[in-house]
């Protein structure tokens, strides 16, 4: 059992999680999975990464509710995204469990610096506003969806952080119709992850639900500051600085700790 002031901690994450779920579309579990290991202080890196696909879930759900009231979601593209993900994520999740829990965290870090990167770089297309998804481009949107699936479930993360630049990739989306269209993959790819890490008995339950409750706050605030960041064309910075601050922090507390 948890101490009462780790459950405030966990209160507290959830609330920043929500936040940036809302705000970019990604980097609930980028910011989930070590918060709940380096600050609520959760021994296993195996539960804090089930107890966190299954928040992260929940909390994409809330931020996917005010992106839809905003008219920012693309359903028929999230929805392709996603059911070729879910088999994806199902996958990876099975290979995920079975790899040391810190080697997991590294790699994650590791992936977070590469993605980052790519969101920095320019594109060499306009945005699309009023794209749609259909014959002509499904197969490269089901791709995409399948291999971002496969990454969410090994990692044990939303994945929104690997959604978007997926989503832009494959449809030309502007990023804030990827940020909402995202939510409905971050929240299918958490659920199949979570169940699969529930199966093993590797959720804490009490602190999912404490996670989950700051993150329905945090969220609505985040998509009110996405829209408006949006606006000023300072999104995408955003979001690979967020990338990049968490990804150093994992990488100087496991290197360490992997060494020792």
């Amino acid at each position: 059992m948890l101490e009462p002031l780790q459950y405030l901690l966990a209160a507290l994450s959830g609330g920043l999680v929500g936040f940036t779920l809302a705000l970019v579309g990604g980097g609930g579990s980028i910011l989930a999975v070590p918060l709940m290991v380096y600050l609520v202080g959760v021994p296993s890196a195996h539960v804090a990464i089930g107890t966190s696909a299954l928040a992260v879930a929940a909390n994409a759900a809330t931020g996917l509710v005010n992106h839809a009231r905003a008219g920012t979601v693309k359903w028929r593209c999230g929805g392709m995204y996603a059911a070729a993900g879910v088999l994806g994520a199902l996958a990876g999740s099975t290979l995920g469990k079975a790899i040391d829990g810190q080697k997991l965290l590294l790699l994650f870090a590791l992936l977070m610096i590469v993605v980052g990167a790519l969101m920095l770089r320019r594109r060499s297309s306009e945005d699309m506003p009023d794209v749609q998804c259909n014959r002509t481009n499904a197969p490269k949107v089901l791709g995409f969806g399948f291999g971002t699936g496969a990454f969410s479930g090994f990692f044990g993360i939303g994945g929104g952080f690997l959604i978007v630049p997926g989503l832009i990739a494959s449809t030309g989306m502007p990023m804030i119709n990827a940020v909402g269209t995202s939510l409905i993959a971050v929240a299918a790819f958490g659920v199949t992850t979570a169940l699969n890490y529930a199966l093993s008995g590797l959720i804490d339950w009490p602190l999912a639900a404490v996670f989950i409750a700051g993150g329905i706050a945090g969220g609505m605030a985040g998509s009110i500051a996405g829209r408006r960041l949006a606006a000023a064309g300072s999104l995408v910075k955003v979001f690979a600085g967020i990338i990049f601050l968490v990804a150093g922090y994992m990488l100087w507390r496991g290197i360490p700790a992997l060494l020792a």
